[in-house]
């Protein structure tokens, strides 16, 4: 079949390279633009982009779908499917029809569970032990087309939001060319999707990422594994500066420190929770690289009974205007 790749991120790459090698012809990609990224704030192409011009194929990178011409110049292509992988932009319904078996979705989360932006993350967060990928049909509505196929995935007790899309990008992509393929031979029909188990997966905001020590330490080290690596777990200091927090080890036995509290030695930082404690792994200070938490406390030279995520009065009350 002729293809319009639609995608993006990293996490579409696989699917891209996997249907490159498939019988398919992706005659074009259809990609977000151009962004400044870096401390350079250089211009740079999304990862799909990059491979895509990489292997010499048209890549579009409009800022929306709903331009006359846009639509005109995909409607050209005469496409028979067009594969979607994390593309970004909402495609309307003028669209949804023109390829002749439409806009075919891979979605990572077993539908219609964790539909929104952040499947991966919100299922680590919620502490699901099972998770996985489907394909469906585009339609109007926020991933609730028909559904194609399914593919389940174990959630490892350690596994960040980071690992977890790694491996489901991949096994993703593999589902994604057996769905295109069925298509073809004309042996696969889209199954609607049940009405219960419906969960809704929207992307996390920065605020999202706070931890929230109050939590038993079972939520909080979902919520640091869910944010990592993206858009990055953090705490404050008792000055109100930031510290990013990298993936913690519950310890349920330690039950002597408030929540927030701070035990650091040469081996070691706790931090207590509302039900245990965590032992913090990496964390990143103001102005500084990932640093193993115990190198952090020497050089900070923590006060006893140290506090995290305490705000200060006076950030306290710019935040509360701030909403």
């Amino acid at each position: 079949m002729r293809l319009l790749f639609a995608g993006s991120p990293a996490a579409a790459v696989p699917s891209l390279e996997a249907l490159l090698a498939s019988r398919h012809e992706v005659v074009a990609v259809l990609t977000r633009p151009d962004a400044r990224v870096g401390r350079g704030r250089t211009l740079q192409p999304s990862p799909v982009g990059a491979l895509a011009r990489e292997r010499g194929l048209p890549v579009l990178t409009p800022r929306t779908l709903r331009d006359p011409e846009v639509v005109a110049e995909i409607t050209a292509l005469g496409v028979d499917a067009a594969p979607v992988v994390a593309y970004g932009v909402l495609v309307p319904p003028t669209l949804l029809d023109v390829p002749r078996h439409g806009w075919v979705n891979l979605h990572f989360s077993v539908l219609p569970a964790w539909r929104g932006a952040a499947p991966v993350q919100h299922a680590v967060m919620a502490g699901d032990e099972v998770t996985g990928a489907s394909t469906f049909r585009l339609e109007e509505g926020l991933d609730t087309g028909p559904v194609y196929g399914t593919l389940t995935e174990t959630i490892r007790p350690t596994d960040t939001s980071g690992d977890l899309l790694g491996r489901l990008s991949v096994a993703g992509a593999e589902l994604l060319v057996r769905t295109l393929d069925a298509l073809e031979e004309g042996v696969l029909e889209p199954v609607p999707q049940p009405a219960d188990g419906v969960s809704l997966a929207p992307k996390l905001t920065v605020q999202d990422a706070r931890v929230r020590w109050e939590h038993p330490s079972t939520a909080v080290d979902r919520r640091i594994r869910g944010c990592t690596p993206a858009p990055g777990a953090w705490t404050t200091l008792p000055d109100g500066q930031r510290l990013g927090v990298g993936p913690v080890r519950p310890v349920p036995e330690v039950t002597d420190l408030r929540p927030g509290e701070v035990r650091a030695d040469k081996r070691e930082v706790l931090v207590g929770t509302g039900a245990g404690a965590v032992r913090l792994g990496e964390v990143t200070a103001p102005g500084k690289r990932p640093m193993p938490a115990a190198d952090w406390a020497r050089g900070a030279r923590l006060e006893a009974a140290t506090v995290l995520g305490s705000v200060p009065q006076e950030a306290a009350v710019t935040e509360g205007g701030a909403r």
